[in-house]
């Protein structure tokens, strides 16, 4: 029949008891056991290049079945590696990667029922958009009248009825984009792997098609693995982000827990813009800690454990979380903590204003001011009083700072 099935409508392959400590290398397709939420598993992958160089240090990881997970993190940091091993087209230096209870650590790439988007779409210039969307069905032997039915029903799926007689060159980038989704769907696929899909399309249709992947996820209930570097895209489309450095897991969590409550400096400065202000802790009561700045101001903060009094920390703050009044505010309230500044520049976005604050320490801060909610203008050369919530101001040592 054509068409497609949602992922949770289609029973999954029953975990298997067999494993073998030597994985084989022709492909034959064997079963591992794993965890009843771990439809993907990488066990102590390692992945090292010539010259002892680890692109991929003894990673573990599992992905949920129905899960819209994304990598993200910095060039260099492993996430297409990590990609290219689970599609098949890099083999792990050590370690396993089980998928479905089958183990893919050695699998031909021809073997894995998996669909794939790449940055540059990939599409043969010589085919129209319904060769190429069939090409995998035809590599599949599949019946010549299913293949025109699954074809129609992929498209359709990308809502681009109609295109199938045209060539890419006809198209325009986000049009040419859904016909390489659609591709890597008409077949069913166990899971897709999209490897920077967007970030070739401009910003209007970037946010577009981010929409448009989210919808065909919950549609269809697709397991996904998405890679990118763009952390508006990995906040907006995930279940959950794992953050990536140097070949090594930094933080696996939810977008909200990811950007809230980062788990590392690295985590909290490379998504989304940070204040980073430099203090001492003075004491710690309860989870919260008092900070003292280097002009004498006292500011209270979130600590993690190990962190001891007299210690020296850099606090984090998101300009969102940074109130600015437009005079000097007082410190009566024990709500929010108060540092005196002056306004020395003012960016208007429409939706909000971003404005750099220098403070009386010598420094500056970045604050973000949502237009509906205030009727101040917050000019060049104006005296405010900057306030931080302590639950959204965190402190990490100096130490982890520097590395």
């Amino acid at each position: 029949m054509g068409g497609f099935a949602r992922r949770s409508d289609v029973p999954a392959r029953p975990p298997g008891h067999r494993n073998k400590e030597t994985p084989l290398n022709d492909g034959t397709d064997i079963e591992i056991a794993q965890g009843d939420d771990d439809f993907i598993r990488f066990q102590a992958v390692k992945k090292s290049y010539p010259g002892g160089v680890d692109v991929i240090a003894n990673l573990d990881l599992s992905v949920r079945k129905g899960e819209f997970m994304t990598l993200l993190g910095p060039s260099g940091s492993g996430k297409s590696t990590l990609l290219m091993m689970l599609a098949g087209f890099e083999k792990p230096t050590a370690g396993t990667i089980v998928v479905g209870g089958r183990d893919f650590t050695h699998m031909p790439p021809n073997k894995r029922n998996i669909g794939v988007v790449f940055q540059d779409y990939a599409l043969f210039p010589h085919m129209t958009v319904a060769e190429n969307v069939g090409y995998a069905l035809r590599a599949r032997r599949v019946p010549r009248d299913q293949q025109v039915e699954k074809v129609n029903a992929a498209l359709s799926l990308v809502r681009l009825e109609g295109y199938g007689h045209r060539r890419p060159s006809e198209l325009s980038g986000g049009q040419r984009q859904r016909v390489a989704l659609a591709r890597a769907l008409v077949f069913d696929p166990d899971l897709v792997l999209m490897d920077e899909p967007l970030s070739a399309l401009d910003r209007q249709l970037r946010d577009h098609m981010q929409i448009e992947l989210k919808r065909l996820h919950e549609k269809l209930g697709l397991t996904v693995l998405f890679v990118t570097h763009d952390q508006a895209e990995a906040l907006t489309m995930s279940d959950r982000v794992v953050v990536l450095n140097d070949g090594a897991i930094e933080q696996v969590g939810k977008p909200e827990d990811v950007y809230h409550r980062s788990g590392s400096f690295f985590v909290a400065t490379f998504i989304g813009e940070t204040n980073v202000i430099e203090a001492t802790l003075d004491e710690i009561a309860e989870g919260k800690g008092s900070v003292r700045l280097p002009n004498g101001v006292r500011l209270t903060c979130q600590v993690s454990g190990g962190m001891v009094p007299g210690q020296g920390v850099k606090l984090l703050v998101r300009p969102e979380h940074v109130c600015v009044e437009a005079r000097q505010s007082s410190t009566e309230t024990g709500h929010f903590d108060t540092l005196p500044g002056r306004v020395e520049e003012r960016i208007f976005y429409g939706d909000h204003l971003r404005l750099t604050i220098a403070t009386s320490g010598g420094g500056s801060l970045v604050a973000k001011i949502e237009q509906h909610a205030t009727d101040q203008k917050y000019e060049i050369g104006a005296d405010v009083g900057i306030r931080f919530l302590p639950d959204y101001v965190r402190a990490y040592p100096l130490e982890e700072a520097a590395t």
